[in-house]
C-alpha cells in the first residue's frame, strides 16, 4: 500500500468519524423532541436556536464533570468497557458499502457480525467491574438477550448470503437495482427491524435499562464521561443498524439522497417505538427469540438454500 493510499484513508476515516458522532448528537435531539411532543410537551428548547446547540451543551457538560469511580470495582477494567463500547460501535462503520473503496470488504457480513458479538464482551465487563449487585444483574439480563437476538440476526444474514451469493454488503447493491428486497421479503424486514431493537437495547426491549425492576442495568456506577461513551455508542450503533436495514432491505444507493431519508426514517421508527410501546416482561422476551424468531429464521434460510440447490441443479 503507497502512502498516498495511506493518507486517504486516514482522511476519510476521520471524516467517517466526524460524521457519526455529529449524527450521533442529532439524532439524541431528534429523540428529545420526538418523544416531547409524543407527551405534549416542548423538547430542547431554551439553548441556542430551538435547542440545536443542545446535545453539544450536554457533552461538554457530561465530559467536564468529575469523574468518580466506586472504591471496590476493577478500576482497569471499570475505566476501559466503555471506550471500547464505542471503539466498537464506531468500528462497524467501516463496513459501510461505498463505492469510493474506502476500505475494501469482501467479507463484510462476517465483520459485522464479529464486531457486534464482541460488543457483548464490554457490557459483561462494564457490569461485572462495577463490583454492583444491580450492575452485575443488569449486566447478565442484557447479554443474555444480546445474545440471544444475534442468533436470529445471524441467521437472516446468511439467509441473504445464500440470495446474493457473497458477503459482501456491495452486492446488495447490485441486486436491488430494479427491486427492493423489503417487497419480496416484508416479514423478514419486521423480525430483522424487531431484532435490530433487542440487540441495541431499546424499548420495548430495554432490559439492560429496566428502571422500574433495577436501578438503570449494567451502567449503574457510571457517571460523567464513562456514562457519556455508553450513550454514544448505543445510539451510533442505532444510526448503524438503520444504515444496515437501508442497506439490505431498501436499495443500498449510497449516493441517493433518498437513501440517508430512508436512514433517517428508520432511526425515527426506533424513537417512535419507545415513545408508544410499554416494556416487555423477560420470559416473554426470551420466549420471542428462541420460539418466534429462531424457528422463522431458520425456515427462510432453509427456503433459500433449497432455492439455490434447486438453481445449481438445473443449471
Amino acid at each position: 500500500m503507497c502512502m498516498n493510499e495511506l493518507v486517504l484513508m486516514s482522511i476519510g476515516s476521520l471524516l467517517l468519524l466526524i460524521c457519526v458522532l455529529v449524527s450521533v448528537a442529532f439524532l439524541t435531539l431528534l429523540e428529545r423532541k420526538v418523544l416531547g411532543y409524543i407527551q405534549i410537551r416542548k423538547g430542547p428548547n431554551k439553548v441556542g436556536l430551538m435547542g440545536i446547540p443542545q446535545p453539544f451543551c450536554d457533552a461538554i457538560k457530561l465530559f467536564t464533570k468529575e469523574q468518580t469511580n466506586p472504591m471496590m470495582s476493577n478500576y482497569l477494567s471499570y475505566y476501559f468497557s466503555p471506550i471500547f463500547s464505542l471503539f466498537l460501535a464506531i468500528l462497524c462503520w467501516m463496513c459501510m458499502p461505498l463505492l469510493i473503496n474506502l476500505y475494501s470488504f469482501n467479507l463484510g457480513v462476517l465483520f459485522f457480525l464479529s464486531c457486534t458479538s464482541l460488543g457483548v464482551y464490554t457490557i459483561m465487563v462494564a457490569g461485572w467491574s462495577s463490583n454492583s449487585n444491580y450492575a452485575l444483574l443488569g449486566g447478565l439480563r442484557s447479554v443474555a438477550q444480546t445474545i440471544s437476538y444475534e442468533v436470529s440476526l445471524a441467521l437472516i444474514l446468511l439467509s441473504f448470503v445464500f440470495l446474493i451469493n457473497g458477503y459482501n454488503l456491495m452486492d446488495f447493491f447490485y441486486f436491488q437495482k430494479y427491486l427492493w428486497f423489503i417487497f419480496m421479503l416484508f416479514p423478514m424486514a419486521l423480525v430483522w427491524l424487531s431484532s435490530c431493537l433487542a440487540e441495541t437495547n431499546r424499548t420495548p426491549f430495554d432490559f439492560a435499562e429496566g428502571e422500574s425492576e433495577l436501578v438503570s442495568g449494567f451502567n449503574v456506577e457510571y457517571s460523567s464521561g464513562g456514562f457519556a461513551l455508553i450513550f454514544l455508542a448505543e445510539y451510533a450503533s442505532i444510526l448503524f443498524m438503520s444504515m444496515l436495514f437501508s442497506v439490505v432491505f431498501l436499495g443500498c444507493n449510497m449516493y441517493s439522497f433518498f437513501f440517508y431519508l430512508e436512514l433517517m426514517f428508520i432511526s425515527f421508527l426506533f424513537i417512535w417505538v419507545r415513545g408508544t410501546l410499554p416494556r416487555f416482561r423477560y420470559d416473554k422476551l426470551m420466549y420471542l427469540a428462541w420460539k418466534s424468531f429462531l424457528p422463522f429464521s431458520l425456515n427462510y434460510l432453509m427456503f433459500f438454500m433449497g432455492i439455490k440447490i434447486l438453481l445449481i441443479s438445473l443449471i
